[in-house]
This record gives structure tokens, sequence and C-alpha cells, in this order.
């Protein structure tokens, strides 16, 4: 088979987003052009890559083998880019990072030291929920990931860079607020806003009651921190969240953490990439960063946030 890479980045991209059109757009091509590309390259297969079922199209067993082979021939390419840029120096080359959304609170310090130290680097950022990280680990589609608990059914390479302290939040003027060492089984009796099912504080909220044979009573859920945060504020109920992601409100007291018995419930941020990844020059450069350096750029803003609440 002679296959060029323009068909195949061109079948990547409509099978990514099973749209000629919007494949089209992302490739700054028109239609016709992208129709044509994967019509060729199907002939050359000899088998359909694409069905239609209504107005959707889909991949075939055909193009799903193909899609597999197309990515891992991408990542090839790309890390074949990095090793030679890195030759010219290290401050040349791309860094594709996802971050869990509770982690976007402090990984922009992080990044803008980095990119001050290497400004040739071209860096990507990808701030998402953990399902999503955990896909992005599955296809191997990014070079970093920085989240919570890895996941236990991809295989991947993970090391703590730095604490996670989730705590209790509540409205100034809760009952519960300023009240010293409040015993768990007074905190089961309240309300809480939660995350959505699979979040990472979530799960880490429902192992921490579990462990002490105590039920959560649900409120509202919420997929995003700051609507969790407003919540709370509102008065709808406590929640659970990282240290990281309230020094806002802690210094403007919108917020106050609870003292309760067993938090703050300390748990740890993770460096994660999928097992047996060869990792860039520039990568490597970042996790480095990363492992050495997280705690101190982060660590004011804890010392802050704990000094403003007593």
């Amino acid at each position: 088979m002679h296959i060029s890479l323009r068909q195949l980045r061109v079948f990547t991209a409509v099978a990514r987003h099973l749209n000629y059109t919007r494949a089209a757009e992302a490739l700054h091509l028109t239609q016709p052009a992208v129709s044509m590309q994967v019509h060729q390259l199907e002939e050359t297969i000899g088998l359909p890559l694409f069905e239609r079922l209504g107005k959707r199209i889909l991949l075939t067993e055909a193009g799903q083998e193909l899609n597999h082979y197309s990515l891992s021939i991408d990542r090839s390419l790309h890390e074949l880019e990095e090793v030679m840029e890195s030759l010219k120096g290290i401050n040349r080359g791309r860094l594709q990072i996802a971050v869990a959304s509770t982690v976007n609170y402090f990984a922009p310090r992080l990044l803008a030291i980095f990119q001050q130290r290497y400004p040739g680097i071209s860096l990507s950022l990808d701030v998402t929920n953990r399902a999503s990280l955990v896909n992005l680990l599955e296809t191997n589609a990014v070079d970093l990931v920085l989240m919570g608990l890895p996941p236990q059914d991809v295989e991947v390479e993970s090391e703590i860079f730095m604490e996670n302290p989730l705590v209790v939040i509540a409205p100034p003027d809760h009952p519960l607020a300023g009240r010293h060492a409040i015993p768990m089984t007074q905190l089961a009796e309240e309300i809480f806003v939660m995350r959505e099912p699979g979040s990472g504080t979530r799960q880490a909220m429902e192992r921490f009651f579990g462990e002490r044979g105590l039920t959560i009573r649900h409120g509202m859920q919420m997929t995003r921190n700051e609507a969790l945060k407003q919540a709370v504020r509102s008065g709808l109920g406590l929640g659970v969240v990282s240290l990281h992601t309230i020094e806002l409100e802690l210094e403007t007291r919108r917020l106050v953490t609870l003292d309760v018995v067993g938090f703050p419930d300390l748990r740890h941020w993770y460096l994660v990439y999928r097992c047996g990844k060869r990792l860039s020059p520039v990568a490597s450069a970042f996790r480095a960063f990363v492992m050495a350096e997280a705690t101190w750029i982060a660590a004011p803003m804890l010392r802050t946030a704990s000094a403003l609440n007593r």
C-alpha cells in the first residue's frame, strides 16, 4: 500500500470530528478536498473507512484499525520532531500538558516560571475533568498529566509532586464556623454540595466518609469548582475542596474552612504519563522542574490560606 502522511492526517481529522466540515475547518482545507483524500485512501486500502448512519458518519472496523495505527504514527513523528529539536538545544520544541480543573488553580504559575526559563518552548495546556484526563492517558495524546489519584485501569507511570489538602468549606455565618474539633458524626448530619460522579475530589470525599462508616447527605451536584464554591456561599450546603482552590475566598472571607476532626484530608498531586512512553527532552525538563519546584511555587499560597483562616 502506498499511503501518504497527508492522507493519514486528513483521515485522522475526520475520525476525530466524525464530520467532514469540521475536519476541513481544522485542517484549513475545503470539504471537497477532504472528501477526495478520504476517497483516495479508501481506494488504496480497498475497504470503506466510514459509514453513514442517518446524518452521522461512523468509523467502520477498517477505519477503527487505521485510526489506531494512524495515531501511533503521528505520535512517533511528534517524538522524532522533539528529538531533532532537542539536538538544537533544550530551548526548542513543544510541550502538551493536561491538568485536572483543580490543578489549574496553580498550574499557570508553574507554566509561567517554566516558560521564563525556556522561552523558545511552545506550551499547550488542556484543563479538563478526570474522565477526559484518563482518556488522554489511554490514547497517549499528551506529554504529561497533572492530576489527583492516577487511574487504576490504565498502565501509567506516576510520581507524587505535591501535597493536596482537602478541607471542608462553609459560609462564614454557618453555625459550625468557628467551632473547634467538630466530630465527623456531626458533619454527617449536614448536606453537602457535591462534584459530579467520577471527580477525583468526590472519590476522595466518598472514600473518607466510607472508611468511617458514614453516609454523605447529597445536595446539589456541580461539574465545576467555581459553581460548587458559589453554591456553598449561597448556603446550599457544605463542600469539600482542595485548599489550593480557595485562596481568594479565604482572603475575602467569602468562605471559611471548618475545624473537623480528621481534616484536612491529606491527598497528593501526581505527575502522570503513559507507561513505556519515551519522554522528549522538553517533557523531561518539565518533569524535573515540577518534581523539584512545584511545592515552593505553591507553598506561599497555602501558608497564606492557612493563616487567613485562623
